[in-house]
């Protein structure tokens, strides 16, 4: 059995995209930082739906504890899809934007990318199959409005997804960016009422974490394995 450890996991993205992928037959590592609790209730649940999963918690900011996290795990075979959906949000208009927001933004999105997916790729390599998944936004590319250091962060993780994309295509593995649009989680309802999504939206809705899963799923299938390096959007047409 494959396994996936998804960042991020114990969130309304990231919970939408383990179920699914555990659905799909995939060992799932539902990974936190300080929601362990979540994780482990997630882990429950889809074994309980008769799949297969754990929880982890380390963060994804820190290269020691990662690495050690992850070295444990490898002791048990290669994680051949990791989804990296782990990321915050911290915003502020540049002028009034304190370092420390900007330091902890790019951190944890584009910082924790590597130091969660370095380690994973010589064994996943051996295996010649592999799929990374990165979860950007719609504001790496077209930008918003005090969220610069997301919209930084975010628009790196297109670039180093490119780049490791053609380093990894002779190897089995796939790296794509999938860049959601507003979707319908706690962390979005108060930022975006109807109203400001009816005027941004041209479907006039916000999507679902399941319509992200579902792209998640088909980019870690074997269909998909002819495409990669690429940055596929899910936010109702609205670029």
């Amino acid at each position: 059995m494959k396994r996936a450890l998804v960042t991020g996991g114990s969130g309304g993205i990231g919970a939408a995209i383990c179920r699914q992928l555990a659905a799909d037959g995939l060992h799932i590592i539902v990974h936190a930082n300080s929601r362990l609790q979540e994780a482990e209730r997630l882990a429950r649940e889809i074994a309980a739906a008769g799949g297969s999963a754990q929880a982890v918690a380390f963060d994804v900011t820190d290269r020691v504890q990662t690495g050690s996290v992850l070295d444990k795990m490898l002791a048990d075979g290669a994680i051949q899809v990791v989804v990296n959906n782990a990321g915050i949000h911290d915003d502020a208009v540049m002028p009034a934007m304190k370092p420390e927001q900007w330091s902890r933004v790019i951190d944890v999105s584009l910082n924790g990318f590597f130091n969660v997916t370095q380690p994973l790729l010589l064994p996943m390599m051996s295996t010649r199959w592999g799929r990374v998944i990165n979860i950007s936004s719609v504001a790496a590319l077209t930008g918003n409005r005090g969220q610069a250091n997301y919209a930084a962060a975010k628009a790196g993780l297109h670039g180093a997804t490119k780049s490791l994309a053609i380093e990894l295509a002779s190897r089995g593995i796939t790296v794509n960016a999938i860049a959601p649009g507003i979707i319908a989680t706690p962390m979005s309802q108060d930022a975006f009422p109807r109203e400001t999504i009816e005027r941004l939206v041209p479907m006039k809705r916000a999507g679902t974490p399941e319509e992200v899963a579902g792209l998640v799923a088909f980019l870690a299938s074997a269909a998909a394995g002819y495409i990669s390096g690429q940055i596929v959007s899910v936010n109702g047409a609205m670029i």
